[in-house]
């Protein structure tokens, strides 16, 4: 299938989407009046009330993350952080130019084999083709402000991959990072969703009637060091019908599509005011899970010619490989957090655990994806999914307390993405 045609099938799914969505919202906020954010009573089949996911005379002791839901947003004020200021979260974050395979394992995981012809045309590697290994710039943490040395990845944040590491922070409190461009030619930035910022830690720069004598924009040249302060206000903290914590995101802003499909996208999770523990996670939350489904166009990349002259025998002079559809194609890497066909490592969580999984969606008009668990169901919004539907910058929280032991399918439902190996295995314990 042509981009082009792609582009335009696309294009229609999302405007009957968007209308779709538009008449559903009156539902919504009718049920939104009604609950409250508390889930109203039903009758289960036995003729018992049914209160969320168990019967009203059960015990409270399934592991009711659902039942902590936010009131405080409704009831802060600016002037309430005044009075009980949070903490201060410190990080230490860099942009680091980096060599990212897509599929590390060199095979597609979830059929345990090597992979076939139609695969092939985005991993395999070949005198004009970049394969899955692309130079890519990312967000890394760091111990301190020297930026010497990198702080490890534990385990349990092993399934990030491209993302940044993930900001924890309760409302009230001030997220400060210090932030290094070691790109060796780019400028990059970091720019937060969702909370407060004055406009030198923005990280973005457009006519916004200030000049360079009132701000600095937070956009950072090649070797340079830049300080960002954002403050987490009520409003930047869960609304009456989420959970406990909710997810933002950052990501660099100044050519913002080219800096996204390089890879400068990391989480950021804001918990309610007296809902985090002292790293700023919500307490009773077992696992936490953050999942990014973009089509990630290395044409599109900073780095196109980089990858062209690393990994090829061609260059971006040959104007017409890169100007020829099937070229194009190849560099579209269908990726959960920069993997594909499965090789996505660390999602995994034990039965009966209080997940919060945040999804965020990037890119553009081909980016509408719909992420599917197989085996469990979650609750978002009070309703139950095993389905998501999810746009470019889209920012939702589900949450997931899974029943069914095992290895699961977690994709992407759209066939085209499917085939493109959008997708990727959970393991309940």
């Amino acid at each position: 299938m042509t981009n082009n045609l792609r582009k335009a099938i696309l294009t229609t799914t999302i405007l009957l989407l968007s209308t779709s969505l538009v008449l559903g919202m009156s539902t919504q906020e009718s049920f939104a009046v009604k609950s409250s954010g508390t889930y109203l009573s039903q009758t289960g089949s036995s003729g018992s009330p049914v209160c969320g996911d168990r019967l009203c005379s059960e015990a409270t002791g399934y592991k009711d993350s659902i039942s902590q839901k936010s009131s405080a947003p409704d009831t802060m004020s600016k002037a309430a952080c005044q009075a009980n200021e949070g903490q201060t979260r410190m990080y230490y974050i860099a942009a680091d130019e980096i060599e990212w395979d897509y599929a590390p394992t060199g095979k597609n995981v979830l059929k345990g084999q090597e992979f076939n012809d139609d695969e092939n045309v985005f991993v395999q590697n070949s005198e004009d083709r970049i394969g899955s290994t692309y130079i890519k710039a990312l967000y890394q943490e760091y111990t301190d402000s020297t930026f010497s040395e990198m702080k490890i990845r534990s385990a349990e944040w092993e399934h990030l991959g491209t993302l940044g590491p993930a900001i924890h922070a309760e409302v009230c409190d001030t997220i400060k990072i210090v932030f290094k461009n070691n790109s060796a030619e780019n400028e990059f930035s970091m720019h937060p969703h969702g909370v407060f910022y004055d406009k030198e830690s923005e990280g973005a720069e457009y006519n916004d009637g200030t000049d360079s004598s009132q701000k600095d924009d937070g956009i950072v040249a090649p070797g340079d060091i830049h300080t960002y302060i954002w403050k987490v206000p009520p409003r930047a903290g869960p609304g009456p019908n989420d959970p406990s914590s909710i997810t933002w995101m950052y990501h660099s802003h100044v050519d913002s599509p080219a800096d996204t499909n390089a890879g400068l996208v990391g989480p950021m999770i804001v918990t309610a005011k007296g809902m985090a523990d002292a790293d700023g996670r919500p307490i009773g939350v077992d696992r936490e899970i953050i999942t990014l489904f973009t089509v990630s166009d290395e044409n599109a990349s900073l780095y196109l010619c980089d990858n062209l002259d690393r990994f090829t025998q061609e260059s971006c002079d040959n104007e017409e490989l890169v100007g020829d559809d099937d070229f194009a194609e190849s560099n579209l890497m269908h990726g959960i957090n920069g993997y594909v066909y499965g090789n996505q490592p660390g999602l995994d969580m034990n039965k009966d655990d209080n997940v919060h999984w945040y999804i965020i969606g990037m890119g553009t008009e081909v980016d509408l994806h719909t992420p599917h668990w197989h085996g469990n169901t979650a609750l978002w919004n009070g309703n139950r999914v095993d389905v998501m539907e999810i746009m470019p910058a889209s920012l939702k929280v589900v949450e997931f307390v899974p029943d069914n032991v095992g290895t699961w399918l977690f994709h992407c439902h759209v066939n085209d993405h499917i085939a493109a190996g959008m997708s990727s295995l959970f393991t309940v314990k």
